[in-house]
């Protein structure tokens, strides 16, 4: 086939094999969990603690990030402890779950603050490229998507694999108890949901992450082989 604008040097060709697990991983999957509200009684923080239980009973390592005293993007140095805080649990995540309240028809200043704090490159290092990503949102009326959706696209801008499924709480006030737990509801069941997905597809992409994310235009502006040749060359180096 004829493809003279394809660089063959760096061009790949994905098979099953190539999907294969490398290595695999001995520890828990490593979740971080971050809600959008300050308030004392925090219903996206509620709703995230409930998922943290979840995912805990399912085997997962999780983190809860508290967004009290970050401050505003640019407003502050990048080495200010919160943000160095948010940086350090970006980077140990495997995967990831948002909840933001709804707040003018798209997600709150202080989920917005955490997600441009963690830009998408340190270094040589994407801190969120290749991690999964699960969203959630709370409204105080009737259901709306309107935050997710936004979630949506900022988990694609920080290239992460975000799952199918999502939660939306409508009427949020009436669904936690006075303890703060969720009540038994349709709603509680699809965060039982979302978490099992989120759970899944962590397990699945984990340890497959650096291939599936591996590409053209970065391999030949940066001059390096394929990942998979470049795992190949390092298996045969012992014969050299």
């Amino acid at each position: 086939m004829d493809l003279p604008s394809l660089n063959a040097d760096f061009a790949d060709y994905p098979t099953l094999g190539k999907l294969s697990p490398v290595g695999g991983f001995p520890h828990p999957p490593r979740i971080l969990l971050l809600y959008g509200s300050l308030r004392t009684v925090s219903y996206s923080r509620l709703l995230i603690l409930e998922a943290q239980r979840l995912l805990d009973r399912m085997g997962a390592e999780t983190r809860v990030f508290d967004p009290t005293g970050l401050p505003l993007p640019d407003g502050a140095a990048a080495d200010h402890p919160k943000v160095q805080e948010l940086r350090d649990l970006m980077a140990w995540s495997e995967g990831q779950v948002w909840c933001s309240p709804e707040r003018h028809g798209a997600i709150s200043g202080v989920m917005k603050s955490q997600i441009d704090w963690v830009p998408l490159a340190l270094g040589s290092i994407r801190p969120t490229q290749g991690k999964t990503l699960a969203v959630m949102q709370v409204s105080g009326g009737s259901q709306s998507f309107n935050a997710v959706n936004t979630l949506r696209l900022l988990g694609r801008w920080m290239r992460m694999f975000t799952i199918p499924n999502q939660s939306s709480v409508a009427k949020a006030f009436q669904e936690f108890d006075a303890d703060g737990r969720m009540r038994p509801s349709d709603y509680y069941e699809r965060v039982v949901d979302v978490m099992e997905e989120l759970f899944k597809f962590t397990l699945l992409l984990r340890d497959r992450k650096d291939y599936l994310v591996d590409r053209y235009s970065e391999r030949k502006a940066e001059g390096r082989p394929t990942l998979a040749a470049s795992l190949a060359d390092s298996a045969m180096a012992h014969e050299r």
